[in-house]
């Protein structure tokens, strides 16, 4: 296709006359078939939901099209609609537009649907088994000639994937605004969302999926890595030389190319082998073992070794922790990074079954399915308490694994009812990370070059250690590692799809490195606007009380005024786009998440925006943390009250526990 041809394609939206139906790509991981729970009659509405995209004179032949896929899919994805171009980020003057920002969006979305990225690009999901960025490819196409038509006086409206559409607006507005699965809350649970989604009116966006700013496995790497490094200090550091994990799908690949940069033999247990060899062929992952047979020996070679290596096992994580356990192998930091968040549909795998016949269960015998997954849960529990006994650090890395095995009746909580192990949120990133402000920042070059990412990792180093002549005692280690990060990242080859680039930054480290960035596209040291954003793993954007906010203790960890609070407040000072989404992480029902994007154009328009929106985007977070008694984040928020004229928050005063106890409750 040449360039005019994409370009006329992008402006045509729904095309005026149907394209020919594509073939079935059997090379790319599809999503499983979901469960069939709609009624007949619910099934009918679907087909309206799905037929109203479309003008009459095609209803005949999409109806019967739409159903069959319906039946044989569990959803309606419009297949026939899939662009024919190859779906991945392009420099950002190759879109056609007639703003910049658009512009910008549109290379997001389709580094989000790129093959190299997404989980199942064909269903339009990108990340966690179920995270999309639509529901359907008729969204997809009306979407991007929106943005091809958009002025910077007008806002898109996105309803779960659905473009409402083009609202006049104003410059300083977000040109986005995006909801995803925000569902009333007796309304949100599992079921609902099958039921919801297979209709066509909502989606589970995940969060930077709905969002159109996941950056592929990098975030997750180094989100990963930090994790890794400093549970790795927590238990004896340099001593530390064995990490078994699962899950190279969802999570991306990220835990051996984490567990490389931390320097230990990592083991992640896949039972999908095409993503398995997907992450081999990638370069993710050092080496593949279907046989525990000849696993084993080479794990302790390797450990014996000191080697640094990453090892995919391509079967189920049960046989392998039960095997581990029964061999007696020392095992020092253990997690599970599977997408327990959807453990019915794809998200977790079963021991004892295939891949093809879980596939075939779930969608056929969901309640035996169900009962599967609970069983093998409980046998993985057992496995890793074993293992713990004899001195493994285990974590949730908050993907609703211990959740999911307490609802199921594993071993895994204390007499006092709390779990027996800790979120990787209560341990370490809560405390050592967002309590201070730290957090998953994020920049893509919407140049596409390289040299371009070159520059702002130059520049970004420039700023943190600068930062670091003055910084306190409690965050350099925070800037060490980020620096540390930084400075290796190239040579790591942690690029896949856009040229991005995450490290974890505090307001004020943000603020600089953003104002730096702006600067040199003025200059024309960066050739085009750079865009910026986070993950849902942060301070101030996310409400869950078994992940980002599960080491807030007052209560509040159920409550979601932050998240909506953030995003309201990134929309009137200066983000390009806004998203909210009624799940992420830890599945749909447990959590809210609020995000953003900004394009950094070189504009004054752009210094302003960062000064006042990333101040907010930290500092909400912050605030709230120290409300809740988080002695980090008190310290956080009084050093940045100094910093700042006009910011004042509410301190908490502290009781002393004896006025309490003597009490008679």
């Amino acid at each position: 296709m040449t360039h005019e041809e994409f370009m006329a394609d992008i402006r045509a939206g729904i095309p005026n006359t149907l394209p020919d139906p594509q073939p079935y790509d059997h090379t790319v991981n599809h999503a499983p078939k979901r469960k069939d729970i709609l009624t007949p009659e619910e099934k009918k509405l679907a087909l309206r939901n799905a037929l109203r995209y479309f003008p009459k004179k095609f209803h005949a032949t999409l109806a019967p099209e739409f159903l069959d896929e319906l039946k044989t899919y569990g959803r309606i994805y419009m297949y026939r609609f899939r662009p024919t171009y190859d779906m991945h980020a392009r420099p950002i003057d190759e879109y056609p537009h007639k703003c910049k920002q658009a512009a910008a969006i549109m290379m997001m979305i389709q580094n989000n649907l790129d093959k190299a990225v997404a989980q199942h690009p064909h269903e339009l999901i990108t990340y966690g088994g179920n995270g999309a960025v639509f529901q359907n490819w008729a969204q997809y196409r009306l979407v991007m000639k929106y943005l091809s038509e958009m002025t910077d006086e007008q806002t898109l409206v996105m309803y779960s994937g659905h473009p409402l559409g083009l609202f006049p607006s104003h410059k300083d507005a977000p040109r986005v605004v995006v909801t995803n699965g925000m569902v009333i809350p007796n309304y949100s649970k599992q079921d609902d969302w099958e039921r919801d989604n297979a209709l066509g009116v909502s989606q589970y966006g995940q969060m930077t999926a709905g969002s159109y700013m996941y950056i592929g496995p990098q975030g997750i790497v180094h989100g990963t890595t930090i994790t890794v490094l400093n549970a790795a200090r927590k238990v004896g550091g340099d001593n530390m030389k064995l990490f078994v994990t699962a899950g190279l799908g969802g999570m991306s690949g990220a835990q051996p190319k984490a567990g490389n940069i931390a320097g230990v033999v990592s083991v992640t247990a896949e039972i999908n082998p095409l993503a398995a060899n997907k992450r081999y062929e990638q370069g993710w992952v050092d080496e593949l073992h279907d046989n525990l047979d000849e696993l084993i020996p080479a794990i302790r070679k390797a450990v014996e070794e000191k080697r640094v290596v990453s090892m995919a096992y391509v079967g189920n994580i049960v046989d392998l922790w039960e095997r581990l356990a029964e061999e007696n192998i020392r095992v020092d930091l253990g997690s599970d990074q599977t997408s327990l968040h959807n453990p019915w549909a794809g998200g977790y795998y079963p021991v004892g079954m295939s891949l093809e016949e879980s596939n075939r269960m779930m969608a056929e015998a969901p309640e035996q399915f169900k009962e599967k997954v609970r069983a093998s849960l409980r046998r993985q529990v057992d496995a890793i308490n074993k293992l713990t006994a004899k001195g493994m650090y285990f974590f949730d890395y908050g993907n609703a694994f211990l959740l999911e095995a307490s609802r199921a009746g594993a071993d895994i909580l204390r007499k006092d009812g709390k779990f027996r192990y800790p979120s990787y949120v209560q341990d370490i990133m809560g405390p050592m990370f967002f309590d201070y402000g730290f957090g998953p920042f994020r920049w893509v070059c919407s140049s596409c070059d390289p040299k371009d990412l070159e520059v702002t990792d130059r520049l970004a180093t420039e700023v943190l250690e600068e930062m670091r002549k003055t910084a306190t005692k409690d965050i350099i280690g925070q800037l060490d590692d980020n620096i540390h990060w930084i400075k290796e990242a190239g040579k790591n080859h942690l690029v896949v799809g856009s040229q991005a680039r995450i490290l974890y930054a505090d307001s004020v480290g943000r603020t600089k490195i953003a104002l730096a960035f702006n600067e040199a596209v003025r200059k024309g040291e960066i050739s085009q606007p750079v865009v910026l954003g986070r993950d849902h793993h942060d301070v101030s954007g996310t409400d869950s009380p078994f992940r980002e906010t599960s080491n807030i203790y007052d209560g509040s960890q159920f409550c979601a005024d932050m998240a909506i609070q953030n995003v309201i407040g990134d929309a009137f000072r200066g983000a390009t786009w806004v998203s909210i989404h009624n799940g992420g992480g830890v599945g749909w029902g447990e959590v809210i998440n609020g995000g953003f994007g900004m394009v950094v154009d070189g504009s004054e328009d752009a210094n302003r925006h960062i000064r006042e929106m990333l101040l907010w985007d930290v500092n909400n977070g912050i605030a709230r943390r120290s409300w809740a008694r988080n002695k980090g984040s008190i310290d956080a928020i009084q050093r940045e009250m100094e910093r700042t004229p006009g910011l004042k928050v509410t301190l908490p005063n502290f009781v002393d526990d004896s006025e309490i106890e003597k009490l008679n409750f």
